[in-house]
């Protein structure tokens, strides 16, 4: 089978793409520990399984010794069980225990209380509980349930807010389980720590201390990054004992739209429409990875109309997935999928993870997923069954994809990224202690488990001196009018979703966050739902709705804005030759000003047409560096600006290859002559309220960093630029004006030095 993979791939890609074959693997197995509850054991025999993973027993067994685990191996590998089994022990060996397992998706999460449901223990009654459960739902959650499957959101905002209700089970709650855990990092991870840390101190509050099973199948240093999580210590059990089939992974370049040398590629999303088809038409089940939800559509619409075209029948088995559907929508795809009925779905990276969909055969990845762990994620979602799979990345227009496909040791020698969190960053910290302090009145013990004790004092007497907290002899109290839960915002979407409404029949279609609609539900807009289009009619920013009529259209739009920074604290910098480097705190200032419009298939701009839409601002992380005019004419730089914004753009496109971000995760701001620094000045910075830790972990790695930059410009085959490079898809001039040739220049003068 690996010689008709490779036979496909090179009929597709001739030879602009690099081939790997890894091995299948052996499985090492052990015995079901004794100890395990009959009735655990009995359900075991009567699912045909009579021994475990070494892995799989290591975990339990470390778990039975009283200790937090994290199960850190492959996908596919069998995590699922290092959780499921301590739930179902607890559950069945004292009716008076409680677990409840934590997923940071709803999908997933649908998965595991359907996959325990299976075992058929009778003790245990699992209940899901997020935001799509109605009232009853989540009243028999909370009076009968003994195994809760819920989401960090609900915990947050439905759960320890009215602790005082769920008291029965937070004083029995043995066993908590968190999967996906390399999911929790940047700003989302260190909203999600904190609500850890309030979760198990309400446990304690109560008498219980619950031990913790964490999973993922690609996270760096497992055991730090339990522990970053939550303040507690972890054994890490690390070596996949699962046996896996024989896998091919393709790294791509889009084939050129004219047998020329400087030829434009097409884009990687009609690329990966046209795989899609390919693999469909020989009924191979395959997901296709894509990174918006337009995308996701695109795809599944080009794909259609692919295979229509050869079979129609085969044409209703392709359809796409993504967040922002209505619940019962999800539902239906996910079953179809599990089933068989659909062969190909393009998705977002809702179906990355450990959803339990046996048989797929391929997945294709429209454009680096942002992250060498999405990468083995994704590549990991075929094969499950050990036949054997492919997995292809079609490399889309910007740099880092262009670096990793040329230099794909990148990939496959270098470590999974380090997660990067900040717990103790003071935005966050904020809201989570005046939540803990409503929640129960806070301690000094309690400080501690929030970070360092001096540093969360600070914060504590910020809340005192806005009126929030007030300072007792048993502790610090809330006194701020309601609850502070509500205006806590763990996913950083804005206050509030934003519907999209069809105009004539009233019907919703579905929500984005308020920053997304600003770039996606304008008026003007194209907004793609379930393969139809439909052109946004009128954006209403009071009501929060964007009202939109069907239309069907060859084309989608982009957002452009414009963005100016002000430097509020510079807390270090260093100096390479002339150029100073420094990281501090800034302002950054942002107002979508137009949007273009694209043809799907070749990127055609086709027009750019100007909105008027209010500004956002952000107080955020970030590195910048300047270069004194005297140096630029030394190295005989003309076009200073041109020179600046090129490597602002290649410098944003490398990032994410030396940190746990995506490249819609970070901005960016070049200027020939800054108002802070009197110099030209490039500012790279987290796209995230308070930072991340992305900009800064880009200074304290500058010369891998910017090296890599330098190089992908350098090895650009290119005359004056293109989006192998220094252009960016996001940029908000136009990619006007880049001078690539000085933006190489200006890299290797501060590299030399």
């Amino acid at each position: 089978m690996s010689q008709s993979w490779e036979s496909l791939l090179h009929a597709r890609f001739a030879d602009d793409v690099d081939i790997r074959h890894i091995d299948s693997r052996v499985a090492t197995t052990a015995e079901i520990p004794d100890w395990l509850n009959p009735e655990v054991r009995q359900t075991l025999s009567t699912m045909g399984i009579s021994q475990l993973w070494q892995h799989q027993h290591d975990a339990l067994q470390a778990w039975h010794n009283g200790n937090n685990v994290i199960v850190a191996t492959g996908t596919a590998s069998g995590k699922s069980m290092c959780y499921q089994l301590p739930i179902l022990q607890s559950v069945t060996s004292n009716p008076k225990a409680k677990a409840l397992y934590l997923s940071p998706t709803k999908a997933l999460a649908h998965d595991q209380a359907r996959a325990l449901a299976e075992y058929n223990v009778a003790a245990a009654y699992v209940c899901t509980f997020d935001g799509d459960s109605d009232q009853q739902e989540r009243k028999w959650a909370r009076e009968h349930a003994n195994v809760l499957i819920t989401n960090p959101d609900m915990i947050h905002h439905g759960i320890l807010p009215r602790h005082e209700t769920w008291q029965h089970f937070f004083r029995n709650l043995e066993v908590i389980a968190i999967d996906e855990c390399h999911l929790y990092r940047g700003m989302f991870g260190a909203q999600v720590a904190n609500v850890l840390r309030r979760l198990l101190r309400v446990a304690n509050h109560y008498g219980s201390t619950p031990k913790i099973v964490m999973a993922s199948a690609t996270v760096s240093h497992p055991a730090a990054h339990a522990q970053m999580l939550t303040n507690q210590s972890f054994t890490a059990i690390d070596i996949d004992a699962s046996p896996r089939g024989p896998l091919t992974i393709g790294l791509a370049l889009p084939p050129k739209l004219m047998d020329s040398e400087d030829s434009p590629r097409r884009t990687a999303i009609a690329t990966t429409a046209d795989v899609l088809a390919d693999l469909v038409v020989q009924k191979i089940r395959t997901l296709a990875f894509v990174k918006s939800r337009k995308s996701a559509e695109t795809v599944s619409i080009l794909a259609k109309q692919h295979v229509s075209e050869i079979t129609s029948e085969l044409s209703s088995t392709i359809t796409s997935y993504r967040a922002g559907y209505l619940p019962e929508e999800r539902r239906d795809i996910e079953a179809r999928l599990r089933t068989g009925e659909l062969l190909g779905v393009a998705t977002t990276n809702a179906l990355e993870l450990g959803v339990d969909i046996s048989g797929l055969d391929a997945t294709v990845m429209a454009g680096w997923p942002g992250t060498r762990a999405s990468f083995w994620q994704q590549v990991g979602r075929a094969g499950r069954d050990q036949q054997e799979a492919l997995a292809l990345l079609i490399a889309s227009d910007n740099p880092l994809d262009q670096y990793l496909v040329r230099h794909p040791d990148s990939i496959y020698s270098t470590p999974i990224e380090a997660a990067v969190c900040d717990p103790t960053n003071i935005n966050v910290l904020y809201g989570h202690l005046a939540c803990a302090s409503a929640e129960k009145f806070l301690t000094q013990d309690d400080l501690d488990s929030f970070g360092p004790t001096s540093h969360v004092e600070k914060v504590l007497a910020t809340l005192i001196d806005d009126g929030l907290l007030r300072r007792r002899p048993q502790g610090w109290f809330w006194v701020g009018e309601g609850r502070p839960h509500d205006l806590v915002d763990l996913r950083g979407a804005g206050a509030g979703p934003f519907q999209i409404v069809e105009s004539d029949t009233g019907r919703l279609l579905g929500t984005v966050d308020y920053d997304s609609a600003l770039r996606q539900v304008h008026e003007g807009a194209v907004y793609t739902h379930l393969g139809e289009t439909y052109l946004v009619d009128r954006i209403d920013l009071n009501d929060r709705v964007s009202l939109v009529h069907s239309e069907l259209v060859d084309y989608s739009t982009y957002a452009r804005d414009i963005t100016s920074v002000t430097i509020i604290d510079e807390q270090e910098s260093k100096s390479f030759g002339n150029i100073t480097m420094s990281r501090g705190m800034v302002e950054v200032t942002e107002q979508v000003i137009a949007f273009q419009k694209r043809r799907n298939v070749t990127g055609q701009i086709i027009a750019d047409i100007p909105l008027d839409l209010p500004p956002s601002t952000l107080y955020t992380q970030a590195m910048w560096w300047t270069t004194p005019m005297a140096t630029l004419d030394e190295l005989e730089i003309v076009d200073v600006a041109g020179c600046m914004h090129a490597a602002e753009h290649a410098a944003i496109g490398l990032l994410p290859l030396f940190t746990l971000s995506d490249r819609w995760d970070i901005g960016g701001v070049s200027f020939a002559q800054h108002p802070d620094t009197g110099m030209a000045t490039i500012f790279i910075y987290d796209g995230y309220s308070g930072g991340a830790g992305f900009a800064f972990h880009g200074y304290d790695t500058a010369p891998m960093w910017l090296g890599a930059t330098r190089d992908t410009i350098k090895e650009c085959q290119c005359l004056d630029g293109c989006p192998a490079c220094v252009q960016s898809p996001k940029c908000g001039n136009n990619n006007h004006p880049l001078d690539k040739k000085a933006s190489e220049i200006l890299l290797t003068y501060l590299l030399r030095h």
